[in-house]
């Protein structure tokens, strides 16, 4: 289902842009540079409403993440809820961002979060095949894809983010021995996910059909997505895969 359009969505983003990177030359160069504290990289691709990060960068505090959204509708959600879970304030009852201090940052003024406040994750507005021109190689030790779009129509498979092309980017993302983790409640784009990847020069060391029934249940995090069609049943496929160079 489409995001309807948020109400000032790009004001928005811009009060919060201290958490999102639009500087591609920053990211070429130096990507860890970004954050406070020097930490080995995590991407996820596709991140929605931002569920799935937050309560990663949680649970794994020791690395740094990069989320990227394509839909700036849906990214502004993801950034605010960050924000939100840093203490960072919330919004203003009237617009724009309210800081803890009782700063309103509004009509696009930009709020200059001070580096030691902004936590281990960092926002991307763009699309996956953007990739190469963002980041150099051996540059992320895991990338997430979870509930990305099927694109079941004929014709379309090269869009689906374990298409072979797209696969090439990230064998060249990441490091040695870096993990490509995948989930998706679509049987069809499972199965093909499984035939590409298995055809690629990552080896699959996790798979299952039924993550919610596997041994790897107890340690999932769930995307809102995930959550509300495993209430409604419906079994989540996952593979894991390595990368040898």
């Amino acid at each position: 289902m489409r995001m309807r359009k948020k109400k000032h969505g790009s004001e928005r983003l811009a009060s919060l842009s201290a958490l999102i990177c639009s500087n591609p030359a920053i990211l070429r160069e130096n990507p860890r540079s970004v954050f406070e504290k020097d930490a080995p990289l995590c991407l996820e691709i596709g991140c929605g409403k931002g569920d799935f990060v937050k309560q990663l960068s949680v649970a794994a505090p020791d690395y740094n993440y990069f989320a990227m959204e394509k839909v700036d509708d849906v990214l502004v959600v993801a950034v605010e809820k960050y924000a939100a879970s840093r203490e960072l304030g919330g919004l203003g009852p009237h617009g724009g961002w309210l800081a803890p201090d009782g700063t309103l940052y509004a009509d696009g003024e930009t709020w200059d979060i001070p580096l030691a406040q902004r936590g281990n994750v960092r926002f991307l507005s763009g699309d996956a095949k953007m990739l190469p021109e963002m980041f150099g190689e051996n540059t992320f030790d895991v990338i997430y894809a979870n509930f990305s779009d099927p694109w079941p129509k004929s014709g379309y498979e090269d869009r689906r983010l374990t298409a072979p092309a797209f696969l090439a980017i990230y064998e060249k993302l990441l490091r040695d021995g870096g993990r490509f983790c995948f989930k998706t409640d679509n049987v069809g784009l499972f199965e093909y996910s499984v035939e590409t990847v298995s055809a690629s020069p990552f080896e699959i060391t996790f798979l299952t059909r039924d993550l919610h029934a596997s041994e790897r249940a107890e340690t999932n995090i769930m995307t809102e997505y995930e959550r509300n069609f495993t209430a409604k049943g419906v079994k989540i496929n996952c593979l894991e895969a390595v990368i040898r160079k």
